[in-house]
């Protein structure tokens, strides 16, 4: 796939995630097999630029290319804003998130709120296209509610104005993530327009992500929750629908030095005391189907400092690997 003058080795993307897409887990999932990865959503509020939380959301230092920003908000001028200043610091491409169904989003009416305002929707859009030289995204959902299914209107609306690939999650704002993702609407809107539509939502196994591609008819999948403690799932993905052929899963061995190494990056990205909690959230997602889990993500909760937190990992998954070892 191609996004304006780039061609991407894959189409794979991980999904930007507040929280969790930071530069450290971007870098680890391009490493094992996505072909791209957006930042964290950007306010359009230039008051929040010179935080350091923005800064770090929109750090790309050293990662490959292209580079992605997501920016978020209701206010087309600001939108445009904040779309030449991404551009400036370095973003290749800007993305526009109108998918977030997070009430805080919502109820300043942007994210996935937008879609009830076609017109706004088209201002908004025009407004960044023409206010930057880069490729311009768009993600949205298949509607606000069950009852107003707008996507293939939005998606119609975004191709007019310049948008060069849309991604789509496959639930409406009201469903947030609960229920199965609807993959005909996805196919619907595919057919309704000309750019790459990237599917989104419940593709969890290589084997799922080639029914969806095979039923919706989409250019490329997007990834979100299943890379959680799971970012081989892209060398998966791509293996399985090039070869037919399920990858083994990664020894014991292997997630944890990933994890070690992933552990790495955050202290050295955050700084011992918000890197030691930024790493919890995923020394859990990692571990979680382990022999004694529950029990390990209580104690390593406890604890404050990198190298007690580096000591508890890898003691776990040591012994993961022998208890693997004298079962084979």
């Amino acid at each position: 796939m191609r996004i304006g003058s780039y061609k991407l080795k894959n189409n794979l993307f991980l999904a930007p995630m507040a929280g969790v897409t930071d530069r450290p887990f971007r870098s680890l999932c391009r490493r094992l097999g996505a072909g791209m990865a957006a930042s964290e959503m950007v306010s359009s509020n230039s008051l929040l630029w010179g935080s350091e939380k923005t800064k770090r959301r929109a750090d790309h230092a050293g990662e490959d290319e292209p580079r992605a920003v997501q920016i978020v908000g209701s206010d087309p001028s600001l939108m445009a804003q904040a779309a030449r200043y991404n551009a400036a610091h370095g973003a290749q491409i800007i993305d526009i998130n109108m998918g977030c169904p997070a009430k805080k989003i919502c109820n300043v009416y942007a994210g996935s709120a937008l879609m009830q305002n076609e017109k706004l929707v088209a201002e908004i859009l025009q407004a960044v296209v023409k206010s930057v030289d880069i490729p311009v995204t768009l993600k949205i959902r298949t509607g606000w509610d069950r009852a107003n299914k707008n996507g293939a209107q939005i998606a119609r609306v975004a191709e007019d104005c310049g948008i060069q690939a849309l991604a789509v999650h496959g639930r409406t704002r009201a469903d947030a993530f609960q229920g199965e993702a609807e993959y005909d609407t996805i196919r619907a809107i595919k057919a309704a327009v000309n750019i790459p539509v990237i599917a989104n939502g419940d593709i969890g196994t290589p084997e799922k992500a080639a029914l969806v591609l095979q039923h919706t008819g989409a250019d490329g999948l997007m990834i979100g929750r299943a890379a959680q403690g799971n970012p081989w799932i892209f060398r998966e993905i791509e293996h399985f629908l090039a070869s037919g052929r399920k990858l083994a899963a990664p020894p014991v061995t292997e997630v944890r030095d990933t994890l070690l190494a992933h552990l790495d990056t955050l202290y050295v990205f955050y700084g011992e005391y918000s890197g030691v909690r930024m790493a919890r959230k995923h020394i859990s997602w990692y571990s979680k189907g382990l022999r004694d889990g529950a029990a390990f993500r209580h104690r390593v909760n406890q604890v404050e400092s990198c190298s007690a937190q580096l000591s508890m990992v890898r003691e776990f998954f040591d012994t993961q690997a022998q208890t693997v070892e004298l079962a084979a």
